[in-house]
């Protein structure tokens, strides 16, 4: 099959020689034309001009940055691509321009889906890691296959086609959110005479990631009324926290937040339920 790719930085070129080692002729270009010609040492061709890129693929994948390159790359491109061109788009983008991008190429005829991924470099050079996929069941039917060869689990996250891109910025959140926490953790440690390595030594032991799908279900069931964890308790280990790292000089910019959250819940009279009724919307 001839695979066109656009976008070879570190994801990009790992898929590119994925892609190679699977017995694809592909095409590839770059903004930055040194990065795709390095993949012609695995047999990909590399091209200047984009257009030229496309010609006779099948498919066309995208690994770009953001809304904006994404349109600016394929808007220019919309007379060249063949009308039975796929076009898988791989770039974290948001909910409502994936929308309208969507529904823009659908008018012109053209089959585009979005497919981010939960992957490394090295995910995308071995095709482990996870793929979200949103689009009709026809669409994911006929590209299930081949997006099967480039990672180790694509999972369908629903037809309409935004909805990938929404389930790439939760899970995104959430890792972010916990790079923030460590944040925290590393100031609370410094405050308190711990080194960086010696605090995050507990993690050797305690797995708090174990924790989250159950607390991510009780949130989604509102089962709060029986709590494992008070979230007037919880609220006072936070104090705790911000106190003792106060006394040391750091600020925990993180945990300030979450205090906010926690204070609010507390304002409606939620002292005695389980701490994730801090995390529900508050009608």
């Amino acid at each position: 099959m001839k695979i066109a790719f656009f976008g070879t930085g570190l994801m990009g070129a790992g898929f590119v020689r994925r892609m190679r080692a699977n017995g694809h002729q592909v095409n590839v270009w770059n903004r930055s034309a040194a990065k795709a010609r390095a993949l012609q040492d695995v047999g990909a061709t590399a091209f200047d001009d984009p257009a030229a890129a496309l010609a006779g693929a099948e498919r066309l994948h995208l690994s770009l940055a953001d809304d904006a390159s994404v349109d600016t790359v394929l808007e220019p491109l919309a007379a060249v691509i063949a009308p039975g061109t796929w076009i898988v788009d791989h770039t974290t983008t948001a909910v409502t321009p994936t929308a309208e991008r969507v529904a823009r190429w659908r008018a012109r005829g053209r089959g585009f889906v979005h497919a981010p991924v939960f992957m490394g470099p090295a995910n995308a050079l071995e095709g482990s890691g996870l793929m979200l996929l949103s689009c009709a069941q026809a669409q994911h039917d006929a590209l299930l296959p081949a997006l099967q060869q480039m990672t180790g689990k694509v999972v369908h996250v629903g037809e309409a086609p935004e909805r990938a891109a929404a389930f790439k910025l939760f899970g995104n959140l959430t890792l972010i959110g916990i790079i923030g926490v460590l944040g925290d953790v590393n100031r609370l440690a410094a405050a308190v005479g711990i080194s960086t390595q010696d605090a995050f030594s507990l993690f050797e032991h305690f797995n708090p990631g174990q924790t989250l799908p159950a607390r991510a279900a009780r949130i989604a069931s509102a089962d709060v009324t029986r709590p494992s964890f008070e979230l007037a308790m919880a609220r006072k280990d936070v104090r705790l926290m911000i106190e003792e790292a106060r006394r040391g000089g750091f600020e925990l910019p993180v945990t300030a937040g979450v205090a906010a959250l926690f204070d609010a819940a507390l304002s409606r009279g939620e002292g005695a339920l389980d701490v994730v009724a801090a995390a529900r919307i508050a009608t």
